[in-house]
C-alpha cells in the first residue's frame, strides 16, 4: 500500500475519553458539523478499502444506526460510485435522520442493502467509540462470523465489541482506520495495523488537549509505526 508511515508511540495518542472531549470541542468551537467530519470519515475509509480491493472484489460493510454506521455508509457511496460490488449489513433499523440520509444516498449511488456470505473485505462500522457492551447476541453471532472468516477485516474507529478487554467477543480486525488522533486503547490489540485518518480539525484543537497535529499533509491517511 502506497499510504505514508509515521512514528506515534503510545505516549503520544489520546485516552479514549480525551478523543471524546476533543471531538465534541471541534464541533462547539469551530463551527465543524458531524456531517462534514462523517463525510471526511467515509471517504478515508472508502480510499483504504479501494486500494486494497480488485475489481472483482465483494465488498461488505456492517452499519448501525449512529455516526460510525454513517461513516460506513459514505463509504458504500463512495465504493459504490467508483464501480465497487458494496453490500449492506443493516443490523438494525436506520432511524437517525443522519445516518438515514447517508443510508438513502449510498442506495441511490447503487450499494445493495442485503448482505452476503463470504465478502472478500468486511468493513466494521457496526459500532463507535460510544459503545456500551454487552452486545447483543445477534451482533455477537455477526461479528464472530466476521473474524472467522477469510476477509480482509477493517473496522472504523474502535472494533466492535472492543472497549479496552481482549477478552470479550469482538470484531478481530486486521486493520482499524482511526479518527483524527491515535487512540491508546488500540495499541494493546494483537496481529493489528493502524491507520489514521484526517477529519480537518486545525491545529489549535489538537493543542487544546496536549496533542500534536498529525503530519495529514503528507496524506489523508497515515499508517501508524509504534
Amino acid at each position: 500500500m502506497n499510504i505514508p508511515a509515521v512514528e506515534i508511540p503510545i505516549d503520544g495518542a489520546l485516552e479514549l475519553e480525551q478523543f471524546r472531549e476533543m471531538d465534541y470541542f471541534a464541533v462547539e468551537h469551530y463551527n465543524l458539523p458531524i456531517e462534514l467530519m462523517m463525510e471526511n470519515a467515509g471517504l478515508q475509509l472508502a480510499r483504504l478499502v479501494a486500494i486494497q480491493a480488485s475489481r472483482e472484489s465483494k465488498i461488505l460493510i456492517g452499519i448501525g444506526n449512529g455516526n460510525n454506521g454513517g461513516g460506513g455508509l459514505v463509504a458504500a457511496r463512495r465504493l459504490s460510485a467508483w464501480g465497487y460490488a458494496v453490500h449492506l449489513d443493516l443490523i438494525t433499523e436506520i432511524r437517525k435522520d443522519l445516518p438515514r440520509a447517508q443510508l438513502d444516498r449510498a442506495l441511490r449511488f447503487g450499494a445493495n442493502p442485503h448482505q452476503i456470505e463470504e465478502p472478500d473485505i468486511w468493513v466494521d462500522a457496526y459500532m463507535g467509540f460510544s459503545q456500551r457492551l454487552p452486545l447483543k447476541s445477534d451482533l455477537i453471532e455477526r461479528i464472530n462470523r466476521a473474524s472467522s472468516s477469510s476477509a480482509l477485516r477493517i473496522s472504523l474507529d474502535l472494533p466492535t465489541g472492543y472497549i479496552g478487554d481482549l477478552n470479550t467477543p469482538r470484531f478481530t480486525a486486521n486493520q482499524i482506520l482511526t479518527l483524527a488522533a491515535p487512540k491508546k486503547i488500540l495499541y494493546s490489540l494483537p496481529n493489528t495495523e493502524l491507520f489514521l485518518a484526517d477529519l480537518g480539525l486545525p491545529a489549535k484543537v489538537y493543542a487544546e488537549f496536549g496533542s500534536t497535529p498529525p503530519p495529514f499533509e503528507q496524506g489523508g491517511i497515515l499508517q501508524i509505526l509504534n
